[in-house]
């Protein structure tokens, strides 16, 4: 699954999981995307397996209520990783949160792993 494109879309599609908020949909998205063995890290979580990675994305939807996962720029990839920046905003408006995810693809062409960096987020 090294080409790029394929990568690309991968992460597009991964990225439109986070914006998905009817449960059940995103949880299609989430068996159809994830390896059966996959987990989701970044320093405020650490998910494993597509049930815990589900109730991941349903939290954050609770806790950013209306705002919307974007793609900061291109997918950098090579081999089975893709390296992304992505933003968390209201629709058009500037991102609250700005995020750097590392994604890492099986043979089969879904997500095994994603490593989550936070590089812009709300002062409390």
């Amino acid at each position: 699954m090294s080409d790029l494109r394929d990568l690309q879309d991968l992460a597009e599609r991964y990225i439109a999981t986070w914006n998905e908020t009817d449960p059940t949909a995103r949880r299609l998205l989430v068996d159809e995307l994830w390896a059966e063995q996959c987990s989701y890290t970044d320093p405020l979580v650490a998910a494993v397996g597509r049930e815990a990675i589900d109730a991941t994305l349903g939290a954050v939807q609770g806790q950013f209520a209306g705002l919307v996962f974007t793609l900061g720029g291109p997918v950098d990839a090579h081999h089975d990783i893709a390296r992304f920046t992505w933003e968390l905003g209201p629709q058009g408006g500037e991102a609250l949160v700005v995020g750097f995810d590392v994604l890492v693809a099986d043979g089969d062409g879904r997500i095994k792993d994603v490593h989550g960096f936070l590089d812009k987020v709300p002062s409390a």
